[in-house]
């Protein structure tokens, strides 16, 4: 007796897949079932799972070092700003001073503190510091021999007085 091939083109008693599927084993739970089918589940996608580890892996490692380097420029320009802004700092405050050293009021009123000039026909004086009168030191306190000191002389008089 020949066998009439099912709608699929397979003989009936045979997997749609060819063959290729595990026969099911029974289960004595129906949660025993409920594992038994994500155990089944899970194995399907391993390979599926696996390459995309190892894309995700390839795309880390690719990406490790291009990170790192733009990390490190972001450093250097950090510290080049600041440096920057430093040397800024520093023309202006000399910017300044260059125009109060070319002011000629700055000049004259320099001039007279420190070099003592005086304008033509204007009379200029200098004040002379007089002597200081020296202030009474009070003496100062005897300095206060340390206890072990005072604690051998001790010693010493009560040994000179029971000597005969």
């Amino acid at each position: 007796m020949n066998a009439l091939p099912a709608p699929g083109g397979q003989p009936p008693g045979d997997p749609p897949d060819g063959g290729a599927t595990r026969l099911p084993i029974p289960a004595s739970t129906p949660a025993q079932a409920a594992a038994m089918a994500a155990v089944t589940r899970s194995t399907k996608l391993t390979g599926r799972a696996a390459l995309l580890a190892v894309v995700i892996c390839a795309i880390a490692l690719s990406l490790a070092y291009p990170v790192r380097e733009y990390i490190g420029q972001r450093r250097q320009i950090d510290q080049l700003t600041a440096q920057r802004a430093t040397a800024e700092a520093a023309v202006r405050r000399l910017q300044a001073e260059d125009r109060k050293l070319t002011s000629p009021a700055y000049v004259e009123q320099q001039a007279r503190d420190r070099l003592h000039m005086c304008m033509p026909r204007q009379t200029c004086y200098v004040v002379i510091p007089g002597k200081k009168r020296p202030v009474a030191v009070a003496p100062a306190p005897a300095p206060v021999k340390p206890w072990y000191e005072k604690l051998w002389g001790s010693v010493r008089a009560a040994n000179q007085a029971t000597s005969p």
